[in-house]
């Protein structure tokens, strides 16, 4: 099953044995083509529909009257509270899962394909033969097709099997599969030399991007990504940006990653008080109208009419700023048609994640001298120099994630470098966000308990206000630490972090875990600290509006550039030196 596909070698192609064989596959192909042709004469439109769709678990309502209409070349980010149904949704759609009521339509011959999550579905498969496997129709031809051609004793009656098969593979462009399949691959960081291993053989965070190759193959008409930004770097989202972005056909997005969302997306389908409403736009236009929405339903003097001018004026200032795309046009038509009274709050609750710093940083706030680290013989960093300036918020980025995590352990004494030094200044306080949080909830201890640790006051209730702040409240906090899910854990390390009132944060990928809320929540207040913050990120967005500075890791030297991210990446002097430094 894993063997490669060729041509039909001329002496065993039917057409040379029998001519009814040839006239059979000559009317074949007309009758293909005059249905083609009345298919595209009719207009028939291709969309997602969902009728009356309710989702109920016990008493539980989800979401209940769900109408909707998902139609081509557009891209729905679907959002929503941690639990609301974002992924339940898209799995109702696929068919995996059966609504307590409603219907899910596609036009006739749609194929639907979907980002899976099982990453070890396809071990005995080669990584090539995954990807094509995305595309089960092509897939079936291919097979069916080849064991025709294999047999010894191949008959007129295979003959006229193997020209239908033939017809619908070439109509699907099925020369060009393992080539596009490969493109795909190439396109998500998975090099050529991999493209032949077998599935079981590549690592966690290869296998999610042969799964989503897998996804994007063959064009298919719907596609349904849950957290497809899962595990990829910022280069190669960047890569999944662009390529959605020319998706001509329907996009259904689950995700965490903003700037992903706001590149790709031309809707937000938001999932709230147990409705989905679609609002045209991207997640930046929701968020950012959502809160006016609830700061105006906050001011209670303020007059009917004077709001639904400054929402007017909101949306008209929205859709002047639109980012270039293909769908700039239309959509900034539909932000404008967008009747004032669907704009609402929303009911989610936003994390009040607050750095206060004890005392103001002096002038000397770090310096790094010669400091060298390698893994196992293998350089992540090599005499690295550089000083941190006062107000800098620097993100460190680096082809190998591992440079990073190296680095703010060996500047937080956790491991030695191979050689170097470096120095804190006397009036820096500092609090440390580590990637690996696994240590620290070793223990039985409720949340109360286990944060008291961390605090010099141990009342209770000074306690509590901070795991509040984090949305922590009741019997919540007497959970024991150890069960606690991933998300969960990061916000009871966030509240360890505000007890320090440092003014140096060193923050290693700070979003991991984390929902919407509390990355949007974490990205505000960064934007506002008084202190110098030490980062590294894979969120596009949290960088772009937190950083001043970005220092890139490399086996060669550094690059240090006091600039804004998108700068950075844009800029072709910084993209020469990379290239150069990374051979």
């Amino acid at each position: 099953m894993n063997q490669k596909y060729h041509s039909p070698e001329k002496d065993n192609y039917p057409g040379s044995k029998n001519s009814l064989n040839v006239l059979q596959s000559i009317i074949y192909c007309i009758f293909s083509y005059i249905c083609t042709l009345i298919y595209n004469y009719t207009g028939i439109s291709t969309m997602i529909t969902v009728n009356n769709l309710d989702l109920q678990f016990g008493k539980r309502i989800l979401f209940q009257d769900v109408n909707m209409k998902f139609t081509p070349g557009n891209c729905y980010g679907i959002i929503g509270a941690n639990g609301a149904g974002k992924s339940t949704f898209l799995k109702i759609i696929s068919g995996e899962k059966d609504p307590t009521r409603g219907a899910i339509s596609m036009g006739p011959g749609e194929r639907l394909s979907v980002l899976s999550q099982d990453h070890f579905a396809f071990d005995e498969f080669t990584v090539l033969n995954t990807v094509l496997m995305g595309h089960r129709e092509l897939w079936a031809i291919m097979n069916e097709k080849n064991g025709l051609y294999a047999k010894p004793d191949f008959t007129d009656a295979d003959g006229i099997r193997v020209s239908e098969l033939e017809e619908k593979f070439a109509e699907m462009e099925g020369w060009n599969a393992e080539s596009d399949a490969a493109s795909l691959l190439s396109g998500l960081g998975i090099k050529e030399t991999l493209h032949d291993c077998m599935m079981k053989d590549l690592s966690g965070k290869q296998k999610v991007r042969v799964l989503l190759a897998r996804a994007l193959f063959g064009q298919p008409d719907n596609l349904l990504l849950d957290e497809p930004t899962n595990d990829l770097d910022l280069e190669t989202v960047g890569w999944l940006e662009q390529y959605l972005s020319n998706f001509e056909h329907t996009v259904l997005v689950v995700s965490h990653d903003r700037h992903f969302l706001d590149s790709v997306c031309t809707h937000t389908v938001d999932i709230d008080f147990g409705k989905l409403q679609m609002f045209a736009g991207n997640y930046s236009f929701w968020y950012e109208s959502s809160q006016l929405a609830l700061r105006q339903q906050q001011q209670q003097n303020k007059k009917a009419e004077e709001k639904k001018k400054e929402l007017e004026e909101f949306i008209r200032r929205f859709s002047a700023n639109v980012a270039k795309s293909k769908q700039t046009t239309s959509r900034k038509k539909m932000i404008e048609k967008l009747n004032i009274e669907e704009i609402k709050p929303s009911s989610r609750r936003y994390p009040g994640i607050i750095f206060t710093p004890s005392r103001e940083p002096g002038n000397q706030i770090l310096e790094v001298k010669g400091l060298t680290k390698s893994i196992e013989g293998e350089i992540l960093f090599r005499d690295f120099n550089f000083n941190v300036e006062k107000d800098d918020k620097i993100v460190f980025i680096s082809r190998d994630p591992r440079a990073m995590t190296a680095f703010f352990r060996i500047i937080n004494g956790e491991e030695p470098a191979d050689a170097g030094a470096f120095q804190w200044g006397q009036t820096i306080t500092t609090a440390y966000l580590p990637l690996d949080n696994a240590a620290f909830f070793n223990s039985d201890y409720n949340l109360i308990e286990w944060l008291s640790q961390f605090a010099q006051d141990t009342n209770e209730v000074y306690l509590k206000g901070f795991l509040g702040r984090m949305l922590f409240s009741g019997e919540e906090l007497l959970k024991k630490v150890n069960v606690l899910s991933g998300g969960e854990k990061m916000r009871c390390m966030i509240s360890r972090m505000m007890l320090k009132d440092a003014n140096t944060l060193i923050l290693d990928t700070p979003t991991n875990h984390l929902d919407l809320e509390s990355i949007q929540a974490f990205n505000n207040t960064l934007r506002t600290y008084k202190g110098n913050v030490l980062f590294s990120s894979h969120d596009h967005e949290f960088i772009q509006t937190v950083a001043n500075r970005v220092i890139e890791l490399t086996p060669n030297g550094i690059i240090d550039k006091m600039m804004e991210y998108d700068d950075y990446i844009s800029d072709p002097t910084v993209a020469a030196l990379r290239e150069k430094l990374y051979k």
